[in-house]
């Protein structure tokens, strides 16, 4: 199973109305630092994000992808957008 769909599936148990996953470590060879895992932008929308900070959001979603950071996933950039947040 591809990394990409590991993500996935982990984060479907928020539910998301929308989830994107782009795999962003191409873009990364070779970075200081970086011990082989992968880089990735999620932008996830959920209703059990209403009412919650983006602080929370964001452990909401590191919980469910923790064991794979730093060794599959060195870098992630999360959007975690509530259906009633206005953009």
């Amino acid at each position: 199973m591809h990394l990409t769909d590991i993500i996935k599936s982990r984060l479907d148990s928020l539910k998301p109305i929308n989830l994107e996953i782009q795999d962003d470590s191409a873009l990364h060879a070779g970075h200081k630092g970086n011990t082989g895992g992968g880089h990735f932008t999620v932008k996830i929308v959920s209703s059990q994000f209403s009412q919650k900070s983006q602080i929370m959001r964001h452990r909401l979603v590191y919980q469910l992808l923790n064991d794979l950071i730093p060794q599959q996933i060195h870098a992630i950039s999360i959007l975690a957008i509530s259906p009633d947040d206005s953009i």
